[in-house]
């Protein structure tokens, strides 16, 4: 059964370039900071980050060393089994809230238990009807 909880996300813009995502991870690290989540991409001459850390406010502090704009936004962190169906059914009882989507990104290892970020438009009321 999945699980949600509130967590915090932090948002990087910097500038795109060549060897970006060696230099956020290595200042991350350096802080200690374990990353339990990441989103990242380019788009013509900016870079995007959306990192979800065991210390968000260690992350930042590293993180603003190397410039660029931070922001941190709440979002859900879901914990679900990593088996066919499991995300299908975090989706329906979104839906079936009626919340919206604003975006979601995760990652299933060869573990038992995959990761989910979810940005909605009603993060409260998302976690009561996935915990459901």
């Amino acid at each position: 059964m999945a699980k949600a909880k509130k967590s915090k996300q932090l948002y990087v813009t910097m500038k795109n370039k060549i060897g970006l995502l060696s230099e956020v991870s290595t200042a991350v690290a350096g802080a200690k900071v374990n990353i339990y989540a990441i989103c990242a991409y380019g788009m013509e001459e900016k870079a995007f980050f959306m990192l979800v850390t065991d210390s968000p406010a260690k992350a930042k502090k590293a993180l603003s060393k190397l410039g660029g704009k931070i922001s941190e936004d709440e979002v859900i962190s879901v914990d679900l089994p990593n088996k066919a169906g499991e995300l299908q059914k975090v989706a329906k009882k979104i839906a079936g809230a009626g919340i919206d989507i604003v975006y979601v990104y995760g990652t299933a290892g060869t573990g038992k238990i995959s990761t989910c970020i979810f940005k909605t438009a009603d993060d409260k009321k998302a976690i009561k009807v996935i915990n459901k």
